[in-house]
């Protein structure tokens, strides 16, 4: 079996439903949604939309925001089992996300380690949520990703050289990571950009698909 190491999205992926988007139809003033549109229709950066879309949150609403998303957070059937899996075959998994330490690392507690959650950081010392950029843009990424999904599979080439880079996502924020992966699973929006930027994908609702599929190698690639 060719070795492998999986790179996998958060929200939308991972959970059910996007929680950057839950967080501010909750916390945010109105005046975000025109920002999340913009984000998908590329018009900004990722990094530039969801950096507006928090500064327009309070710092005090941290511990309210993380007991909201861990009150409201669906993970995706399977998922447990996706990692249970990884382990078994020894395949190397990263939960690579545009989303935020501050909430993503409580919903993942005790399913991951740490090191194997890559995602943006947070400040809270001011007034509103300032959100800090640990995996900016390599010199060979010029999107401004904010936490860059490429850029993060070329730091690892090295560690998996020779390894068939899987990515599995659900968004706009996976598809420069889809363009260099060796296999591709989409759900939602993603499966948009694949037909668009003619990406080969194998389509799955729950990890339980995912898993199947490479138990049976029956991936497009």
């Amino acid at each position: 079996m060719t070795r492998k190491v999986i790179f996998c999205d958060f929200d939308g992926t991972v959970t059910e439903k996007d929680n950057i988007v839950a967080i501010m139809e909750e916390f945010a003033p109105d005046g975000w949604q025109p920002i999340v549109n913009d984000i998908l229709n590329e018009n900004i950066s990722i990094r530039e939309g969801v950096g507006k879309m928090f500064s327009r949150i309070s710092s005090d609403k941290k511990e309210e925001i993380i007991e909201f998303v861990l009150t409201r957070s669906k993970i995706r059937d399977g998922f447990q089992e996706f990692i249970d899996f990884t382990k078994q075959e020894n395949i190397p998994l990263y939960i690579v996300s545009g989303g935020i330490d501050f909430f993503v690392h409580p919903v993942l507690k005790n399913k991951l380690n740490p090191d194997q959650i890559i995602c943006n950081h947070s400040d809270f010392s001011g007034e509103q949520i300032k959100i800090t950029w640990q995996n900016k843009c390599d010199a060979f990424c010029h999107n401004d990703c904010g936490c860059c999904k490429p850029s993060v599979i070329r730091k690892l080439e090295n560690k998996y050289s020779g390894y068939q880079k899987i990515v599995i996502g659900d968004s706009i924020t996976d598809l420069q990571a889809s363009k260099l992966a060796d296999v591709v699973f989409a759900r939602d929006y993603l499966i948009e950009k694949c037909v668009e930027n003619k990406i080969p994908y194998t389509p799955f609702e729950t990890f339980f698909d995912v898993i199947h599929a490479l138990e049976k190698e029956e991936v497009k690639s």
